[in-house]
């Protein structure tokens, strides 16, 4: 009879305690012919297996020592880090563990079914565990240690497709890329118990690859963010040439050292993801706490991951795309739905426009057939009436001139014909003429009228053309004179020193000059509308004020057109107007002091 050592009395002892919670009642193993106590370093503390004996193997022998000889796993490493996992999750695990069993008579090997339970201390700690199970078959001698490997690794792919099932379907819940990043990293770290596990995207236009996304111990540094240099390692280049995993040991650290990290890995395994053979990211495992040996089990749950993994990122990636391509199609089809909406409005504008300016063309054209037909048909009274009927239809006729030059100026501006030539003139000489021609329609409507001008010793010379900047200033007087019932009109210049460039003539500053009425104003909503070619504030004010809305947008183009800008400014109905624009200074005066 073998010698063994009770385990139910070692367990039952009060200061220590398996958690088997987790375990379902189908989990744990029918007949516990096998028992064993095992620390952390895989050494045995207690032993009792029912046919220890058919195997010649004596308990005494084996006490106190790792499981090598005897009684051992076929693929010991991966036995150890299970053990090590169930220590540090404190959780037990169901698995199926191939054995070589017996000395004298060679080795047999022996299939069993176990459940590796932690032993939780009273002070919440676990440094031993208790194994449990039943023999599942025994491999006769005519089967090779090959065939005995297979069947272990057979075991083990269980576990981890299980898991690889887990962590893909985790991974494909969700078609964002960061979800996918995290998920497959955390995945992978705790199935593998890593120290740490990092995943790069792949690009390749891009010379290096960035960690977005990993999982690491608790003592472990973060090497998220960080950059390596594809051409400066030979491991990352292979990995994506050959998409296989890429074992790396701590004996060639020049092989290893992606980056500058005081983590160096004792093991790494790199494996790059891909799709239709396409990498498109690489996993980073590292092992600092020991020098790991990777199962064929484990390298193929890496693979198999990797491969999962490189098709969810490309689905991703295409959905990126194509909401990219959605949300491009969307705003073009806002920018042609705008571009609809105002080709729509400015139709509705140039009909309004157009009916606006048919009334206008046709007052005083029949302000002049009128007055020509009593001159014709004998109807003046005496010469001096006669030539007042000629005056009238004269004025009729300016009138009609005036608005037939509005419209072709804005059909030139539109399509970009308007040539305009720049020279030197006298501001004060422009002003004058400014006067003496708006000097009837102020004394018609009993409207004061003013023109200030900076204290200077020489004479203020602009840069622009002279008729031009009249037709501006005739405009913004007009309109002036035209919105203002009761006070007056006031322009005023203002030199101010800034050097510019215009037609390639460098210049020292610029005149300000401000028009300013005491009419009608017009409302902050509608400001707006005032510079656009064919709109009017209210169309109501064309049927009272008359006008074909043109001079505001018209005097703007003509300013911009010789370097300046218009600005209009009023705060509000009934509070008046004032329009300012600017125009390059030509030459520099010479400024009086004021007392």
């Amino acid at each position: 009879m073998v010698t063994s050592v009770n385990l139910s009395s070692s367990l039952s002892d009060s200061s220590c305690s398996i958690d088997s919670s987790a375990l379902s009642d189908s989990a744990a193993p029918r007949v516990a012919e096998l028992m064993m106590i095992q620390d952390a370093a895989g050494n045995l503390i207690a032993f009792d297996w029912q046919r220890a004996g058919d195997f010649q193997i004596q308990a005494e022998q084996l006490l106190g020592k790792p499981m090598k000889v005897g009684f051992a796993p076929v693929s010991c490493s991966a036995y150890l880090d299970r053990l090590k996992r169930v220590l540090a999750s404190q959780t037990p695990e169901q698995f199926r563990c191939l054995f070589e069993c017996g000395i004298e008579c060679g080795n047999r090997t022996v299939l069993f079914d176990l459940v590796m339970s932690p032993v939780i201390l009273p002070n919440g700690t676990a440094a031993l565990v208790a194994v449990t199970g039943e023999q599942a078959s025994e491999l006769d001698e005519t089967r090779s240690p090959l065939q005995a490997v297979e069947i272990s690794r057979g075991t083990e792919l269980d576990r981890y497709q299980q898991l690889l099932t887990q962590i893909v379907w985790n991974a494909r819940q969700n078609l964002e890329l960061s979800t996918i990043w995290q998920v497959t990293v955390d995945g992978l770290g705790l199935a593998l118990d890593v120290s740490r596990c990092v995943i790069c995207p792949y690009d390749s236009k891009r010379s290096s690859i960035e960690a977005v996304a990993e999982f690491r111990q608790d003592c472990m540094t973060s090497l998220k963010g960080t950059a390596f240099e594809i051409q400066a390692d030979p491991l990352l280049q292979k990995a994506l040439t050959t998409l296989k995993p890429i074992r790396a040991v701590r004996q060639a650290p020049e092989e290893i050292e992606l980056n500058s990290s005081v983590d160096v890995p004792q093991t790494r395994l790199l494996v790059a993801t891909h799709y239709q053979d396409q990498p498109n990211g690489v996993i980073i495992l590292d092992q600092c706490d020991r020098d790991r040996v990777w199962t064929q089990a484990e390298l193929d749950f890496v693979q198999e991951l990797a491969d999962q993994v490189g098709t969810s990122i490309a689905h991703a990636l295409l959905l990126i795309e194509l909401q990219r391509a959605n949300d491009n199609l969307t705003l073009k089809h806002r920018e042609l739905d705008e571009a609809r909406h105002q080709a729509e409005e400015a139709s509705r504008l140039k009909s309004e426009f157009l009916a606006n300016t048919s009334h206008e063309l046709r007052t005083p054209l029949n302000g002049m057939i009128g007055f020509l037909k009593l001159v014709l048909d004998g109807m003046a009274e005496d010469p001096q009436e006669q030539r007042e009927f000629i005056e009238e239809a004269h004025r009729s006729a300016m009138h009609l001139l005036d608005i037939i030059n509005d419209v072709l100026d804005i059909a030139k501006i539109e399509a970009g014909k308007m040539q305009i030539e720049c020279s030197p003139m006298s501001l004060p000489e422009l002003l004058d003429q400014v006067e003496t021609m708006t000097r009837t329609q102020i004394r018609q409507k009993n409207l004061s009228f003013e023109v200030q001008m900076p204290q200077t010793h020489d004479e203020i010379l602009v840069y622009g053309n002279y008729q031009r900047l009249l037709q501006v200033l005739l405009n913004l007087m007009g309109n002036a004179i035209k919105f203002t019932n009761e006070g007056g009109v006031t322009i005023s210049a203002e030199v101010i020193k800034k050097r510019i460039v215009v037609q390639d003539e460098e210049l020292p500053g610029l005149v300000k000059i401000r028009v300013a009425d005491t009419g009608i104003g017009v409302s902050l909503d509608k400001q707006d509308k005032l510079f656009q070619s064919f709109s009017q504030v209210d169309g109501s004010l064309t049927r009272q004020y008359g006008g074909t809305g043109l001079g505001l947008a018209i005097s703007q183009k003509l300013v911009e057109a010789m370097g300046g800008v218009v600005n209009f400014y009023s705060m509000g109905e009934g509070l008046g107007s004032t329009v300012t624009f600017t125009v390059p200074l030509y030459q520099e005066p010479v400024m009086i002091a004021a007392d």
